[in-house]
């Protein structure tokens, strides 16, 4: 075994391995580009090396510099963790040539498996199903829209060496083809170094169901399940589940044995997973093979009870596994959620800055439920624009589907962050959604059920009685702390009254008893009453107690003349004011918006990478004005109404703050 390794990776994964590393008893080394001087990977290794500049390119995409660190700090082995340099066969290679170990698969397997349009050849040879498509190498805009009209529209562009959503794009028309050729090939260029792409024949309503194998060098493989991934954002995973509420018994192990059997034809010898696309009939195509660890491996672990990055370690020091295919056993059911800086509200774009408040969930089991936060951040880190967005990711496990997606739906309550924007909202109100609960998935659920985007909504009659009860309940306690206020100073014994306001809607408030408990009376004759029983303290930034004996969790977060309340994917703004004054407050006018119109703002922090219109330049609707890129993705700004172009207030390379004027439309 070795004694000590080097993670090639950062944020949440690079933590994730030095956690199994610390158990196992090897050192680590982080490396670490100067904006991750502070990271949090940084301060739980034992050892850091800095390793270049900010950007990727010259930081953690650099193989000699990671070879320069393991040759400086006497590190055995390297995990890549995902992204960056995890499927490339030149830096396995690099390593090897250096005396290095690469905790992964070898060379070959990942020559043969992480190149899509190989792996689907390769897949094809070996007897499994796969999609319709064009497998070659496309050469310009052209030539991708003949062949999309040879396969049939829809059709998926996908970048040969891509992941996680990225250099992917659906296209229904020739002119949706042309722009996502353009799209793909320059992310897939900036995120992977490599800028080939593929058509393919999109399926409709599809799910996206993966197959998580396990190998080693001695020619052992076994599949240990399936992941149901179908909930997904411009193709970027957001909800992930083991197992998958699709298949049954026999499908499960057809998928199993197929994908063992792709793993087998390249003498896969790692953790991989073999990914498919599904019909709701459960018939399934393969898509590819990632040949590296995914993110949303914990779900795996959680119901099988398997540490897959201890796997990978113990195969890359030359183990057998010790697992056999009928040893492995899905226990339960578990849920992850992908916790982003980007805002739901804007339509997800990146946020960045400093996390003022980061206060995840406990972690632990409890009564059978177990909860889990793989994380790189910390309060007071900073979310930086150049990396991927992903804060945390979420995991519940439980006996059933149903515990789980309530468990996860608790924890996300839970769950406070403040000074960026974040998802969680968004989170909250898929966990609360009727056809997930149902299990009734396919990739465009996001896009079906939020058609205009995601909108917070009016909390439904049990939430908001809830959200009534805490914010009375809160306010009682701030007027207690000021030593004044028409609920007294600890509430008191006797009954108070005031009005509730959440967002537009009045409810009026009685409410009785002493810290730590309340009764509180909804309605102008209190009929609806709710026992409240809390040890919440002011500035706590989530309220946590007991509303008629139900466990809740409400995030606090206080504004100029209440609190915003989130809970159960419901946000809104809390006032508690005397009766008389919500009287008087219904008569003030609502204030009105601006006209925006004639600006052309950045709806994110990013890079402007191309201008395309000058100054004076008459437009219609739909041109393409400008592109800017964060965190790895790219957003073509078009116009929204016919105008001219009247002044251009930035320039190619130039940084934006969100919101910044990047021109004037007349």
């Amino acid at each position: 075994m070795f004694s000590k390794i080097l993670i090639a990776n950062r944020g949440e994964i690079a933590c994730r391995i030095i956690r199994t590393a610390r158990r196992m008893g090897v050192r680590t080394v982080a490396v670490y580009s100067e904006a991750d001087r502070q990271a949090l990977h940084v301060q739980l290794a034992d050892e850091a090396v800095c390793i270049g500049p900010a950007p990727a390119t010259e930081s953690y995409l650099v193989i000699e510099k990671i070879i320069d660190a393991c040759l400086r700090t006497g590190a055995q082995a390297v995990h890549p963790g995902y992204g960056f340099l995890s499927e490339r066969a030149a830096f396995a290679r690099a390593l090897d040539a250096a005396g290095i170990v690469f905790i992964g698969p070898n060379p070959h397997a990942m020559e043969a498996m992480g190149d899509k349009i190989e792996s689907k050849k390769c897949a094809s040879a070996a007897g499994v199903s796969t999609v319709p498509g064009y497998l070659g190498v496309i050469d310009d805009p052209a030539h991708a829209v003949r062949i999309a009209g040879e396969i049939g529209y829809p059709v998926m562009i996908k970048a040969s060496a891509g992941g996680g959503g990225k250099g992917m794009r659906i296209a229904h028309s020739a002119a949706e083809v042309e722009d996502g050729f353009a799209r793909a090939k320059s992310e897939a260029a900036s995120s992977f170094g490599d800028d080939r792409v593929f058509v393919e024949k999109f399926i409709v309503n599809p799910r996206h169901i993966e197959i998580q194998v396990l190998g080693d060098k001695h020619g052992n493989l076994i599949y240990l399940g399936e992941r149901e991934c179908s909930i997904q954002r411009r193709n970027q995973k957001v909800l992930e589940e083991a197992p998958s509420p699709l298949l049954d018994a026999a499908t499960r192990r057809a998928m199993g044995e197929q994908a063992v059997a792709l793993a087998r034809a390249v003498g896969y010898d790692s953790a991989g997973t073999v990914e498919f696309v599904a019909g709701q009939d459960r018939s399934f195509y393969f898509l590819e093979m990632n040949t590296r660890l995914q993110v949303e491996h914990p779900v795996t672990e959680l119901v099988t009870g398997i540490d897959l990055v201890e796997q990978m370690i113990r195969v890359a020091a030359g183990e057998r596994l010790s697992l056999r295919q009928e040893d492995i056993v899905l226990n339960g059911w578990a849920v992850e959620s992908r916790v982003y800086a980007e805002d739901p509200l804007r339509n997800f774009m990146p946020s960045t800055g400093r996390l003022l408040t980061y206060r995840p969930p406990d972690e632990g089991t409890w009564d059978g439920v177990t909860v889990r936060n793989d994380t790189g951040v910390s309060e007071g880190g900073e979310v930086s624009i150049h990396y991927d967005p992903m804060i945390a990711k979420l995991v519940t496990h439980a006996p059933t589907r149903a515990q789980a997606i309530a468990a996860q739906a608790r924890a996300l309550d839970a769950f406070a962050i403040d000074g960026i924007r974040h998802n969680i909202p968004f989170l909250s109100a898929l966990m609360h959604h009727p056809r997930w609960r149902e299990g009734r998935l396919s990739t465009g659920f996001i896009a079906e059920e939020f058609p205009g985007g995601f909108t917070l909504a009016q909390p439904a009659a049990d939430t908001a009685r809830t959200l009534v009860a805490v914010a009375a309940v809160i306010e009682g306690l701030l007027a207690a702390r000021r030593g004044a206020g028409d609920l007294g100073g600890d509430l008191g014994a006797s009954c108070r009254h005031c009005a509730v306001l959440l967002g537009a809607e009045r409810f009026d408030v009685s409410i009785a008893g002493s810290h730590p408990g309340w009764t509180v009376g909804v309605g102008s004759d209190g009929g609806t009453q709710a026992d409240v029983r809390s040890d919440w303290k002011p500035g706590q930034p989530v309220w946590r107690g007991l509303i008629d004996g139900k466990a809740v969790a409400v995030q606090v977060r206080p504004t100029l003349n209440g609190v915003l309340l989130s809970h159960a994917g419901v946000a809104v703004e809390a006032r508690v004011v005397p009766p008389r004054v919500a009287d008087l407050l219904a008569w003030m006018p609502v204030r009105q918006e601006g006209n925006s119109a004639a600006h052309l703002r950045s709806p994110m922090p990013g890079v402007v990478l191309a201008i395309a219109v000058q100054a004076g330049q008459a437009i219609a609707v739909g041109d393409p004005l400008c592109v800017i890129e964060a965190m790895k993705m790219e957003i073509a700004l078009r116009a929204e109404r016919p105008g001219i172009v009247a002044k251009i207030h930035v320039a190619k390379g130039d940084s934006l703050a969100a919101d910044a004027v990047i021109m004037e439309l007349a």
